[in-house]
């Protein structure tokens, strides 16, 4: 992989705003044509709430006539592919399952081998239920969101915080208090497997204070056909970059302000 080395740690003071694993595989019909309760079963424990719902959501434009609303119903009902939902008793924690995927999303990330169990739990579930004869895209994305007044650095610049090759713009002395919106988007090649990770990151506003904050999303992902036993030791290979990406993001003051702690593997 193409970042450099660096030590695993945990941050104490978790920049992370979400991570999504999401494995896409041939479309089974059977999720569209029943309700998933085997499914359901094998991880209501711990996912018990649960809604439905469509999968492409379809505007209807205001005015149209009836017969169009009548026409376009009709064939909403018949190609949209439903979307079942199953989410934790705290609501951290979203299982999303459809004909041609299932992600699992959670907004309170403490660690690796908690995330790890819990995707390889819902993988298994997934194969002995439906049996998908692949996957067709593995992918791990994990968006980080960096908000200054958190980790008392109101007023340090996004330059001493940031490495250059990041920070872009804000590297200016010229024009870096003046700069209200930027994004960048980089694809790169991550191993010689055929990953890649896109990585976006740029200026965001964080509520309820409209405070600046700086985004980092990467989106690691391989789009090759992969035995669905081979699932998490890719996502595996994706966490231990995601973690020396964002070390390579981010100067040391930023990483001694999230209060680092090493962990042994």
């Amino acid at each position: 992989m193409p970042f450099p080395e660096s030590p695993r740690v945990i941050y104490r003071k978790n920049p992370l705003a979400e991570v999504i694993c999401q494995l896409r595989f041939p479309p089974v019909l059977r999720i569209d044509s029943e309700l998933p309760f085997g499914f359901q079963e094998r991880i209501r424990s711990r996912y018990p709430h649960y809604a439905e719902k469509p999968q492409i959501p379809f505007r209807i434009p205001p005015n149209a006539p009836s017969e169009m609303v009548e026409f376009i119903q009709s064939i909403v009902q018949q190609r949209a592919a439903a979307s079942h939902e199953f989410g934790s008793p705290d609501k951290n924690w979203t299982v999303t399952l459809t004909r041609d995927f299932l992600a699992l999303k959670t907004t309170a990330y403490r660690r690796w081998e908690e995330f790890r169990e819990r995707a390889e739990a819902l993988v298994t579930a997934l194969r002995e239920e439906y049996k998908p004869a692949f996957f067709t895209r593995i992918g791990l994305r994990y968006v980080d969101v960096i908000q200054r007044s958190e980790l008392d650095l109101a007023d340090v610049h996004w330059s001493e915080l940031l490495i250059p090759h990041i920070a872009g713009e804000f590297a200016s002395p010229d024009i870096a208090n003046e700069i209200e919106q930027t994004a960048r988007q980089t694809l790169v090649r991550f191993d010689e497997h055929g990953a890649r990770v896109m990585i976006r990151h740029g200026l965001g506003t964080a509520e309820p204070k409209s405070e600046h904050c700086f985004l980092i999303d990467a989106d690691h992902f391989v789009e090759a056909q992969q035995e669905t036993a081979n699932a998490i030791s890719i996502l595996d290979r994706f966490n231990k970059g995601a973690g020396r990406l964002f070390r390579w993001c981010i100067k040391e003051r930023l990483h001694s302000a999230l209060e680092p702690q090493e962990v042994r593997d």
